[in-house]
């Protein structure tokens, strides 16, 4: 009999159940400047948002939801203090989070994808947060009284927070692996004398693509470096890549810039184009564009070169794409695929340390060549190439650092050379005292 009743009852609440959506998970990740909530729905919802004070909450409403499991637990947020939630009696699932101060809501819906479901996104934005769009910027550091600057490297760790990239057939991720490459090579330009690096994304949370050239231009960059692991459908594919912007990506991003008003005011080779007519103002941009890509083909060329000898490389020559994150018109911006996570045996290197390390040293070797080659003006980097040596037949090492009055530890460290190897034609930078 009760079989009966628990059945009966099953028909009754039937349509009412099957048409309410389901909130399967929630998720938070904090980031510098904001915090972001994902709520995984099992269909698309319509929700409001609205604030309170006194004490400062803000209130979600999903219409027609419930959710299934407890609140995430919150700790060390910056701007939430606790989360709870409660079934009203219309269907409408209300979360309310306790704030630790007054915050800027942004929300909106995305539909699935490869890895997700349906999702509703909140973003939170401090009083004192900038907020979507703004941009600060960030003095250079001087490193002498004669004012030469750093030569500042930015180095983009993709993917993040919700968004895990490629994932492994271990159950890799490729948002975890290419952090722990990028902060070895941060390492590494920061030990380099007259090199400076900005971390992008230096924790587990998402940045959108143009928010990611956006805090590049306002660290005043010199280069953007933008460090994935590849995948393919085929588990045989294997090898590192690096890209820069193919001409079709930098021509529909100048189409970008010249018709969006608030572009208008940017600074484009140091050159303001809101007081240009639209031909000047493209005609600018493009020699800026033309600029920037040869200077971005050319250090992928010297990091893809020094990629070959840690491992094999996917293609022998530099690739071309339009990755939006690389479209920065005013700072030469390469992408280095760092292996294929797809490959069991690749993905096993991506998780070593090890191999992380030579992966990075070998992109540092490459970063080196092209500013010692070429270093920006103003930079201690152009100073110091002044003071070249190039080695003739008979000359070693322990010679040439007597003949500059300069220790052999220093003349190595300066060119990144681990033995006594040098061969003739090869161009050392003789270091300041």
């Amino acid at each position: 009999m009760r079989k009966i009743a628990a059945i009966l009852l099953m028909l009754v609440c039937w349509p009412l159940l099957a048409g309410q959506t389901v909130v399967n998970n929630l998720r938070i990740w904090a980031a510098p400047d904001h915090t972001r909530l994902v709520f995984d729905t099992s269909h698309p919802v319509n929700h409001k948002l609205f604030t309170l004070k006194k004490p400062d909450r803000l209130v979600i409403d999903i219409n027609g939801a419930r959710l299934t499991g407890p609140m995430p637990a919150v700790s060390d947020n910056p701007l939430i203090k606790q989360l709870r939630s409660a079934q009203r009696k219309d269907g409408t699932l209300r979360v309310v989070l306790d704030l630790d101060t007054q915050i800027h809501p942004k929300s909106f819906v995305l539909r699935p994808n490869s890895q997700y479901g349906h999702r509703l996104v909140v973003d939170l934005y401090g009083e004192t947060a900038r907020k979507p769009g703004d941009t600060v910027q960030k003095p250079v550091k001087q490193l002498d009284n004669n004012g030469m600057r750093d030569v500042i490297v930015a180095i983009d760790a993709g993917h993040g927070g919700e968004d895990p990239g490629a994932i492994g057939r271990r159950g890799t991720y490729e948002k975890q692996v290419v952090l722990a490459i990028a902060r070895k090579l941060a390492g590494l330009i920061e030990k380099e004398r007259g090199m400076k690096a900005v971390m992008i994304r230096d924790g587990d949370y998402y940045l959108g693509l143009r928010k990611r050239m956006d805090l590049a231009r306002s660290h005043r960059a010199d280069l953007f470096v933008s460090i994935h692991a590849d995948s393919f459908r085929d588990p045989k594919a294997r090898g590192s890549s690096v890209y820069t912007l193919s001409k079709r990506g930098a021509s529909s991003e100048a189409a970008r810039w010249l018709a969006e008003s608030e572009n208008s005011a940017d600074l484009i080779g140091g050159v303001k184009l809101e007081d240009k007519d639209d031909v000047l103002a493209s005609v600018l941009l493009d020699l800026s564009q033309t600029g920037t890509g040869q200077a971005s083909h050319e250090v992928a060329g010297k990091v893809l070169g020094r990629l070959r000898r840690v491992g094999r490389t996917h293609k022998p020559t530099v690739q071309q794409a339009g990755f939006a994150v690389l479209r920065s018109p005013d700072v030469p911006s390469i992408l280095v695929e760092t292996a294929f996570i797809s490959n069991p045996e690749e993905e096993r290197k991506l998780l070593d340390p090890r191999h992380q390390q030579k992966v990075a040293g070998a992109v540092m070797d490459g970063l080196r060549g092209y500013f010692h080659d070429s270093p920006p003006p103003g930079t201690l980097l152009a100073q110091l190439k002044s003071r070249q040596h190039t080695i003739a037949r008979g000359d070693t090492l322990g010679a040439i650092a007597d003949r500059y009055n300069i220790s052999l530890a220093n003349l190595k460290s300066a060119n990144g050379i681990a033995g006594d190897v040098i061969q003739v034609g090869q161009v050392l930078m003789i270091p300041g005292t």
